[in-house]
């Protein structure tokens, strides 16, 4: 009974913490109106090929690049700091939406998403500094479970309400607009309810020394090469899949409705386990974390290639598929922002965690690349490219094994 009332425990955090949390569900709402509907409306409906989709939206990690950059050096910075950075961010997100509303050819998908990359690339930073600066060492993983919790919640929501919107009126340019209205409360809700966190009790004013002593923090670099592997398995989930399970699953694929009932499942699914998740691997190290990720991961890609390949059954498969990857996600994300937490010195945290969040934007150029340029080509290619990626588990196992003799060594 003990051991099942610590599991259920709500955890004790900062208030601060909560609303942070809060405030990113509603952001995520609206990015749930978007997110597996793009790359449909995009190519079935404004005409585009989903090489050029794959190309449009991978462009935004190329801005994010830079946001990320920004984001993790004002976080630290007494001038900035975390709340101004996050205010930045929630604006320049809700401007790009506008340019996503009135997308009718590829330049003006390729400004949208260069704008939404670089909003979103200033947002991680900041924000996962914040968390890191109000909880100990032994709150964070849970800590970080919660605000993803949140992102799971609104999507969730968002999915659904999207899917729903688009059965009825079948207006795909109405998602990005209520996109936009949910980035504008998220700014009012950081300008009202959050304070600045970061207390700069020690000299920041030479930000690129910081950027050197990260640069050169071996286990750091180590793990982004396995994080960004970690970030282009989530791609393929977001802006490759969905595509695949219309065009590519059985005679006529999934419909929309389908497809929002799977991701929704998905995205609840993954909401659900979060925390229970978060909490039974924090008995397990980071690393040992990260690498039942993978292994859900390489399940999850085989489940799916055999919801293409076999001739029944395929909704069923697909729902294998997207559950194993809840717990695949929900594995990964908290886990590897408490590994960098733990990696970065108090006064550069903005600056590691930058460094971290930048394998997003890396993940996130490759994957919608690579997963368009497959959709692009023959089946026998398109259903092919999901064993690949599950074969590909094994790279990042064998880094993980690398870089926790690093962690040993230094006794992390």
């Amino acid at each position: 009974m003990k051991k099942r009332d610590k599991l259920l425990k709500f955890p004790d955090f900062n208030t601060q913490v909560w609303i942070l949390a809060a405030g990113r569900l509603l952001s995520q709402i609206g990015s749930g109106f978007t997110l597996f509907y793009a790359p449909i409306f995009f190519v079935n409906q404004v005409g585009l090929s989903a090489t050029l989709v794959g190309i449009g939206l991978g462009s935004g990690s190329v801005s994010g690049v830079i946001g990320r950059f920004l984001g993790g050096q004002w976080s630290d910075s007494p001038n900035w700091g975390r709340k101004r950075t996050l205010l930045i961010s929630a604006a320049i997100s809700a401007f790009a939406d506008v340019f996503l509303a009135l997308t009718y050819n590829f330049p003006i998908l390729i400004v949208g998403n260069l704008l939404m990359g670089f909003g979103i690339g200033l947002y991680w930073p900041a924000t996962e500094a914040a968390i890191v600066d109000l909880t100990t060492v032994e709150q964070r993983n849970e800590a970080f479970a919660i605000t993803r919790l949140a992102d799971s919640l609104g999507l969730g929501l968002g999915v659904v309400l999207g899917g729903a919107l688009i059965s009825f009126s079948g207006n795909y340019r109405a998602l990005f607009i209520i996109d936009g209205i949910s980035f504008v409360i998220f700014f009012g809700v950081i300008y009202l309810a959050i304070a600045e966190t970061n207390l700069f009790t020690q000299s920041q004013s030479q930000s690129y020394r910081g950027w050197l002593v990260a640069l050169r923090d071996r286990a750091l670099m180590v793990f982004i090469l396995v994080n960004i592997l970690f970030t282009t398995y989530l791609s393929q989930v977001q802006t490759t899949m969905p595509l695949y399970l219309k065009n590519f699953v059985s005679t006529e694929g999934f419909n929309e409705k389908t497809l929002s009932i799977l991701f929704s499942w998905h995205i609840a699914f993954a909401a659900l386990c979060q925390l229970p998740v978060a909490t039974w691997l924090n008995r397990f190290t980071r690393i040992k974390a990260l690498i039942f990720s993978l292994l859900m991961w390489g399940g999850g890609f085989a489940l799916v290639w055999l919801t293409g390949t076999l001739n029944s059954n395929a909704l069923i498969w697909s729902i294998l598929a997207l559950g194993t990857m809840s717990i695949a996600m929900v594995a990964y994300t908290p886990s590897a922002s408490a590994l960098v937490a733990d990696l970065a010195p108090e006064s550069l945290r903005g600056i590691y965690l930058s460094l971290n969040s930048q394998c997003w934007a890396v993940g996130y150029f490759i994957g919608p690349i690579l997963g368009g340029w497959a959709l692009d080509r023959s089946t026998t290619i398109a259903h092919s490219f999901w064993l690949v990626c599950a074969v590909s588990i094994g790279i990042g196992i064998l880094i993980l094994q690398y870089l926790n003799s690093i962690l040993v060594a230094r006794k992390i």
